[in-house]
């Protein structure tokens, strides 16, 4: 799937939005990709997450044996990355502020897990996730995204593969644009913000 198809998924489903956003990164933006709407369609997010499992490398898709993906912007693609890579999907949530799995999910020891995200900016959460995957004992083998935000800059400490790399410009609050500082931020993630 090329990036202006990707791109015209968003688009389709009122899902890319324009105005003055603060991102769960606690980075503001004049753009915000609302991930839960492109996923809300059942048949839309299985071509996502079949189009997402095709840009994995070979070697990984056939080591996978496990997808999890942090609560709640990974749900669905996570569960739609299961589908598509035929193994089980399960997700990682906070609780108490720190990733865990919970509701009776559990790794064995060595499972080779894909991590998967709806949105990567700064690696954050996928970083806390993949921590928490490994003291449940899981090896964290690649991770995946349907977009990366951090123009391409972001190390997770694994293989990471997205759908479509955006680079929609963002700002720490001290280096607001004028025409964002006019405006009120809406923080419109599922995370507090920091």
């Amino acid at each position: 799937m090329q990036e202006e198809a990707v791109l015209a998924e968003f688009r389709a489903s009122k899902a890319l939005l324009e105005g003055h956003f603060l991102l769960s990164s606690g980075r503001h933006s004049a753009h915000y990709l609302q991930c839960a709407r492109v996923l809300m369609n059942p048949e839309r997010a299985g071509r996502l997450a079949t189009a997402l499992a095709a840009k994995l490398p070979h070697d990984i898709r056939r080591k996978v044996n496990k997808v999890v993906s942090p609560a709640m912007g990974g749900v669905v693609i996570g569960q739609e990355m299961g589908r598509a890579l035929q193994v089980d999907a399960m997700f990682v949530e906070r609780p108490e502020g720190t990733f865990e799995l919970r509701r009776g999910f559990s790794l064995e020891q060595g499972d080779m897990v894909l991590m998967v995200e709806d949105v990567v900016t700064t690696g954050k959460s996928s970083r806390e996730a993949i921590k928490a995957i490994e003291a449940a004992g899981g090896k964290v083998v690649a991770a995946a995204a349907l977009v990366d935000r951090s123009g391409g800059t972001v190390d997770l400490g694994v293989p990471f593969t997205a759908l479509v790399e955006l680079n929609f410009p963002t700002y720490a609050a001290d280096e607001l644009p004028a025409e964002l500082a006019d405006m009120p931020a809406i923080k419109p993630g599922s995370r507090a913000q920091p």
